[in-house]
Order: C-alpha cells, then structure tokens, then sequence
C-alpha cells in the first residue's frame, strides 16, 4: 500500500506544506480513533448511523457486526499507513508471499485481540445491552482456501506481522470460496459459498492500481533499432487484475501488514457496437469471460475447460503480483542491480512457479536485461516451499494447453530449460537419465511442462515443511537436484500461530495458562514449557479438567444443533478433522469404528470405554473415492447411533461444513488426535500441531510432523503404530497382497463382509462394494488392512491410559508444554534469517 504519487506539476513547496499539515493532523490526540470505552462505543453508534444507515430501531446483527468492525478497523488504519511509510523510509527489503490459496477465517476476533481492543470492544457494547460474542458469528468465514496450504498462509501472515517483517501475501479475491458442505441422506452436496455475499469490512479496493494482464495470442520476433533480437506478444485476450488490500495486524504492535488478493475484470465492460447491434449476450460475453478467472476457488480441473481456468488463475494473479512487486522496487530504485537485495519472492507450492517465467519475461521483454543478467535475479530472488511428496500431485501442464495459454511463457520456459540441460552436461554433473529427470519438459505421448522442475531450477532455496518431509525430497522426489545442489535444500517445519488456535479458540486454557506464566508465551511459545512441573500439581490438573470439560461441552451443543446426536461429555472425544483424502485414511479409522460395532454386538461381554468419534473434512467435487467415505462415515453413524444395543458406548457424528470457525471449537475439545496418514505421504500436517496445543493426544503414524511432535512431547505421550516409510517401501517392494491380510486377520474379514453385505447399508447391500474393491481388488494403494491390526492395538492402549484421568491429564498438559516449537513465529524467523535475509522493521 504504497503512498499516493502526487499529483503532476505540483511544487515541491505545496507538498512540504502538505506532508507537515497532515504529519501535524497525526500527532494531535486522535479522540475519534482512542481505544477507552467511552470512544469505542461512541465509534460503534457512529458507524451505525453513518455507515450502516441504521439506528437502534432498524439495525440488524449483522450491521451491529460491521459497526463493530468498521470501528476497529479504523484504529488499525493509522497503524497501516505507519507501517508502509516506515518500510519507505528504511528501504526496507520485503518479502512478497505468493500463495493461490489464504483460508483466513474470520478476522474480527483475531482483530480484537491483536490490537487490544477485545475487552473494551466486549464493555463498549455490554454498556449497550449487546454480546460481542453474538455479533462475532455474523461474520462469514474468509473460505480463499482449501485446507492446510490455505491455512498455512494464513498463519504466516500473522507470524510475519507479529514478528515485523515487511511482508505482502498476494493472492487471489475469489468472489466464492471453498466451497459450503451440505450432508444429503449422508451424502456430500457442495452449494456455493457467499462469504461475500453483505461485502467485507476488511478489503479496501484500489482501482488506481489495476494491473492488465494478456493472455491467449502469439509472439513476434523482431530485432529494434539497436540491432537486438526482441520478442513481442501480440493479438493477446486482456483482463484487468483489480486490487483489494486486507490489513494484516501483528500481535502486541503496531505493524500492519498487507494481503493484497486480486479481482478479475473485463478491460472493457462491454461491446458497444455489439450491444447497439441488439446482440447483448455478445456484448458482455468477454466481461463474463474474463471474470471467470477469480469466481470460483480451484475449478474442477478433471475436465480440459477445468484446466485451462486454473492455469489461467495462477498466471493472473502472479502477473498482477509480479507488476506490482517490480513497480514498487522502481519507486525507490533505479534499474535491478539491487532487485534482490530488497525483494524476495516465496512460491507456497507450484501453483504461483510461473512467477519464474514471468519475471524473465517482465526483465527481459519489458525492462530489456540481458537473459544472463535477469536470470541472475530471478534466482537469487525467489524460493520454493514443496508440499507433496505425491509425483501424481506435482503440477503438470500439456505444452499445448499451455502454449495456447501463455505463447511467451512457453518460449520463456523452454529457453530456461535448454539452457539449464546444456550447462549441466557441459559441467558433467549429471547422467542421461538425471537430466531426463530433471527437464522442466517432460517429453512423452503428451509433452507436458513440470512446474515443480521449474520452481526448483529457478529458485535459489528448495525447502520442505517437515524434517522427514525434507529429508524424502532428498532423497526420492528431487534427489538429482540435490545431487546437483545440495545447498539449495533445507527444512522449515510448520507451525501455527498461538494467538488463533489457544488464545482466541481455547480462552478458558489461555488464561490459565497466563495466569500462572505469565502472557510472554503468546509471542514466544517456547515459554510453555515452564507448563512442565504443572502437569505435578494436581490442582491444576482439576483445572485442566474443568477447562476440557468446557470444551467438550461447548462443541457438543454444536452436534446437538446440526446432528441432533446428545454427547456423552464423559465419553473419550476421538476426533479426525482434515481434508478427506485416502491417504490420510478417514477409512482406517471409520473401519475400526465399525469393527468396535461389531464386537459389540457379537459379544456383549465387551466393555470398551465410551467414546465420542468425530468426524470432519471436505472431499474434493470431483473425487469420488473421498466422497464414498464420507458416505461410508454417515451410514456408520446412521446404524450405530440408533442401534440401542450400544446406545451410550459408541457415538459417531460426521461435523458437516468443516472449516476454520468450526476448527476454533472442534480443537479444544478433543482428546484424541488421530494423525493416521500412510508412512511418507503426508508432507507436515498442521492440525496435528493444533490438536496437540490444546491438550489431545496423538495417535499416529511416524508421517510427516507427527515424528517431530513425538520428538518434542516425548514417545511416552504419543500412541505410535504403523508401518514407517522404510517398511512401506519394502513391503509394496516385495509384493502387498491385500488379500493376505483379508485372509489372515478374521477383524478386516468380518468387518468388510459387513460392509460388503449391507449391514451398514440396510436397503441397499451393494451400496459399499467399491470401497471394498479398492481395498481387496485396487491394491490397497494407503495400506489400510497392512496398517489395521496394529492401529486396532494401539487404540486399546489409548483406552488404558483414559482410563486413569490423573495420568491422562499429565499426558496432556505436557503435551501443551512441549510444543512451542511448532508455532508459526518460530517457522517465519527461520524463513526471514536463513531464506531470505529480511530483518525486522520495528513501527512506531
């Protein structure tokens, strides 16, 4: 958010004259913006009455909310223009965030307790008759994301703020989000989510600095009056990028960082000639065209339409972020000797890698560099964070698709590539075979463009997001490249930020633990360790207790209204929320949940503790497998929560719509972890961390972070079981034969002849067969019957240790204690000191 250009011709006397008026206007006592009482609930009846066009008789809740959060964004604008003056000033170097996905949530809340202004907001409106905590539900979730990347992004952001880093997250302002879950006879239905459907209090639009964007057409090459051979993209389809820019604020200061996400528009609202001719469809088909690009979160891609508007997302908002990235250095500096020096670029997984390509682009064909000089600064510029350790994951573009898309880019990328081969035969570092490997081309039926290949080549850091994560990019996904480079691989372990998901989502534990450590812990999590000779001190272990019965109780009343289930709040709440994926194996544990059914009523000698299974995530639209589980989850539920047989042993509930605000109640009440994905498939996970923050329990594998978190909260506070990646690789080495474990173990046999023969399926006993020929007959790809004895085990040993609650309790409190290192300050100062060398910039 850079200050305004004067206007042209202006004398420098008028400016002066300007800028010490308004550096006078700054530094008068701001009664309208102070932060007592008196002021804020003034402020609220202001905004009201003059932005809402309400007063006491005709507001709704929902204009309440927005008075509310018109006045606390009020106090954090003064605090936003500071900041970006006080990056000017310094000449700061900045760090450009490029994510395609920012699940943030709701932002009045955060909002309030990053400014200090929750319990003078909460007093200003009792003083009222009003509960800010009924106004706080008005706000719809911020849903620009998927899952953990989304999320991830988020959490950053607020890391980068509360640490002062000059930062910017891009992104795009996708007009529907991820989208609303609907649960229909126990199916997934997805309805549009309308998150801006009343506006946003947070965004402030800025037409002034609109970014054209071209795609489609095809290039000219031509040599210009100096002799020198230039490209030129011609007959190109063009779009404007708009800017909407949310403030970010930083816990505990006055930074103000800023998310600046993208709105696609037409460069032209409509054809007039065809609109006079009478032909109004035509007349705005361009503007519906091009406002496509930011309508939806991720389209299908299964389909070559699909495909084509997510490739044309990502360009967008890369081109729009690349413009204003080199826009911004040219304000303060002229020419790109010291590009990077003060910009560095972090790519969130593949999806923005094209920024690679465009930079050289910008440099080459707009700011005429040299290719060797640009390619200089393009990699010492930007960085990669991989996400996946799935090959089928990896980000593929046909050099069709692509090359219709982005003709210049295509030529751009194939220069990289030739020059890239030649220099690593040239210095022999690598075989035919590595090289082949490595081409940004992959060459094949299908020519395709790998766009991890080519964030790796144009990067000067390769980082994964979990030490066992990082270590298998080494070793398997890029093991040429680090064959090659070495020095371009390090580790930077997720995190979450503290003041979301223990402050804001568990406050009853918060101030517990304030009270007796003190508040540095909320800007320095590593302090929870001085939680440690709590889990000693058996009055604070009743307070535990109490705090987690609270919960439990608050997230139960939430299952009473949308499942119409009562919660046995002394059953043991074993909870499974992510995005339903059969490698993070919701089926591992719903086939266990089943077999314990079954058990039950085979014998009814069987005993098991009470226990609360929990269930949450969206499947992707067009994955069918991920949606046959969730279906599978519900019919469960269905039959065992109004078999009376059982009634009070076993409850299952599927939580529909999971999502951020939903996470905020689901995290604090749980006890169970599960943290259950395949041994080397999962890259980090950050709910494991979040569940472990407020108290649960891990069970899991040795995947992802789950090995850090076992590390830190010690093993004899984490149920482990599992194949590890060593033994999955050698077992599918050797031959897994599902059918083995179908044969051998009568617990999988019974359990999937049941669900074969309609038991949970009453009416329609073929209903589950393709979730049983995946298993039997598709090979069994996640290992779920490899896995399920030991899993089944391990879950006995979780019964055992509930059941002595003092024993329990040490568990979790030392599990709170112990992971401070996997806050998000944490994982930014790596990022800020070993990646990009960006030093704080203290505001105010």
């Amino acid at each position: 958010m850079p200050p305004q250009q004067p206007q042209q011709r202006r004398g420098t006397t008028a400016r002066s004259e300007e800028a010490r008026a308004l550096e006078r206007a700054r530094d008068l006592p701001n009664s309208r913006t102070a932060t007592d009482v008196d002021t804020l609930r003034r402020a609220f009846a202001d905004h009201l009455q003059y932005s809402q066009g309400k007063d006491e008789h005709t507001a709704t809740a929902l204009d309440r909310y927005f008075a509310v959060a018109y006045s606390v964004r009020d106090r954090m604008m003064r605090r936003w223009i500071q900041t970006q003056q006080a990056y000017y000033k310094q000449d700061a170097k900045r760090v450009y965030y490029l994510s395609l996905e920012f699940l943030m949530g709701k932002a009045l809340e955060n909002n309030l307790l990053n400014v200090g202004l929750y319990d003078g907001m909460r007093s200003a409106l009792s003083d009222l008759g009003l509960d800010l905590a009924d106004l706080l539900s008005q706000e719809p979730d911020a849903g620009l994301g998927n899952g953990g990347l989304g999320r991830l992004a988020a959490c950053f952001l607020d890391s980068l703020a509360t640490l002062s880093i000059p930062a910017y997250g891009y992104g795009i302002r996708y007009e529907f989000g991820i989208f609303d879950q609907e649960i229909r006879n126990g199916y997934q239905v997805e309805r549009p989510e309308e998150w801006l459907r009343f506006g946003s209090a947070w965004e402030i639009p800025r037409p002034d600095a609109t970014v054209p964007v071209s795609i489609y057409g095809r290039t000219e090459h031509y040599v210009d009056e100096k002799g020198k051979l230039r490209v030129r993209w011609v007959d190109a389809r063009h779009v404007l990028g708009m800017p909407y820019d949310v403030p970010i604020a930083g816990f505990g200061n006055s930074t103000v960082n800023t998310l600046r996400l993208w709105r696609a528009r037409a460069s032209q609202e409509l054809d007039l000639a065809d609109f006079n001719a009478g032909d109004y469809l035509s007349a705005v088909e361009d503007k519906d065209l091009s406002e496509n690009i930011s309508k939806v979160l991720y389209p299908n891609d299964l389909t070559v339409m699909g495909k084509e508007l997510r490739l044309q997302q990502q360009y967008f908002f890369v081109c729009c972020s690349i413009h204003d990235i080199v826009n911004r250095h040219l304000k303060m500096h002229d020419g790109f000797g010291s590009f990077p020096d003060k910009v560095a670029i972090q790519m969130n997984d593949t999806h923005p890698a094209i920024a690679v390509a465009e930079l050289m682009r910008v440099l080459v064909d707009e700011q005429g560099l040299e290719w060797d000089e640009a390619w200089e600064i393009a990699r010492a510029t930007f960085g990669y964070t991989n996400h996946t350790l799935m090959p089928e994951a990896l980000e593929r573009w046909s050099v069709d698709l692509f090359g219709r898309v982005l003709p210049r880019h295509l030529e751009i990328v194939y220069e990289i590539n030739r020059r890239f081969i030649d220099g690593v035969r040239a210095e022999r570092k690598a075989d035919d075979g590595a090289i082949s490997r490595m081409s940004v081309i992959e060459e094949g039926p299908t020519k395709q463009v790998r766009m991890a290949n080519l964030a790796v080549v144009g990067s000067h850091s390769v980082n994964g997001v979990a030490a066992l994560h990082t270590e298998l990019l080494k070793r398997e996904l890029f093991r040429d490249f680090h064959a090659l480079w070495p020095e371009k691989f390090n580790n930077k372990t997720n995190g979450v930020t503290p003041r979301r998901w223990l402050l804001q989502a568990n406050p009853g534990l918060a101030k517990s633990i304030t009270e007796v450590i003190g508040p540095e812990w909320l800007t320095d999590a590593t302090q929870l360790r001085r939680l440690e000779p709590l889990a000693e001190d058996a009055g604070f272990r009743r307070l535990f207790r109490s705090v987690k019965r609270d919960n439990k109780a608050r997230l139960a009343e939430i299952v009473r209204a949308e499942n119409g289930i009562t919660l046995d709040l002394d059953s043991i709440f074993d909870v499974q929320v992510k995005r339903i994926h059969e490698y993070k194996r919701q089926l591992l544990d719903v086939l266990r949940v089943a077999s314990e059914y079954l058990r039950l009523k085979e014998d009814r000698s069987y005993d098991p503790y009470p226990r609360t299974y929990l269930f949450g995530g969206k499947a992707a639209p067009g994955y069918a497998m991920a949606k046959w589980i969730i279906k599978l989850v519900n019919s469960v539920a269905d039959v065992v929560n109004h078999d009376v047989d059982v009634k009070g042993r076993v409850t299952v509930a599927f939580l529909r719509n999971y999502r951020v605000s939903l996470a905020e109640r689901i995290f604090p009440a749980a006890e169970v972890s599960e943290q259950i994905s395949t041994a080397g498939k999962e890259a980090s996970g950050t709910g494991n961390m979040k569940f472990a923050l407020n108290g649960a329990l891990t069970i899991g594998t040795l995947d992802g972070a789950n090995v850090e978190i076992r590390e830190e909260v010690g093993a004899e506070n984490f149920f482990l079981f599992g194949l590890t990646v060593e033994q999955v690789a050698a077992l599918k080495k050797r031959g897994y034969d599902p059918w083995e474990w179908y044969r051998n173990d009568r617990r999988i046999k019974q359990v999937l002849d049941a669900l074969a023969s309609g038991v949970f399926s009453p009416g329609e006993p073929g209903l589950f067969r393709p979730i049983v020929d995946s298993l039997l007959n598709g090979g069994d790809p996640y290992l779920v019957l490899a896995d399920f004895a030991a899993y089944c085990a391990c879950q006995e040993e979780v019964e055992k240790a509930y059941r002595d609650p003092e024993h329990w309790t040490r568990m979790a409190i030392l599990n709170v204690a112990r992971t401070g290192k996997f806050s998000s300050d944490r994982t930014i100062r790596e990022y800020a000191e070993e990646i990009w060398n960006v030093p704080p910039v203290r505001v105010g």
